[in-house]
């Protein structure tokens, strides 16, 4: 875990250093991406090779399918309690 932190804070250090460089900044979006489709594949792969899970499937999907939407409505809420809290433009309307 010490390891994840490590990593993450540096490359929050380039981030910063490189902010300015817009190719650079492209590059890395895109290739987090890619990366991100690549684990997403290596993920597929362990679980289809993986027979205790195969064999499981049909009980774990549908708790799998509950666990993820639950995710997904939570991460949802949260980021759109983040914008309205943080980034949501300020009114003028009681200013005359």
């Amino acid at each position: 875990m010490f390891t994840v932190l490590i990593v993450m804070v540096v490359g929050v250090g380039f981030g910063y250093f490189l902010r300015n460089r817009k190719k650079i900044v492209r590059f890395a979006d895109k290739f987090t991406m890619w990366a991100i489709y690549l684990l997403l594949f290596l993920l597929g792969i362990a679980v289809g090779a993986n027979d205790i899970i195969m064999k499981n499937l049909p009980k774990l999907g549908f708790k799998a399918l509950v666990v993820s939407l639950g995710g997904i409505a939570g991460s949802v809420l949260i980021a759109w309690a983040a914008y309205v809290i943080w980034f949501k433009p300020k009114s003028d309307s009681h200013e005359e």
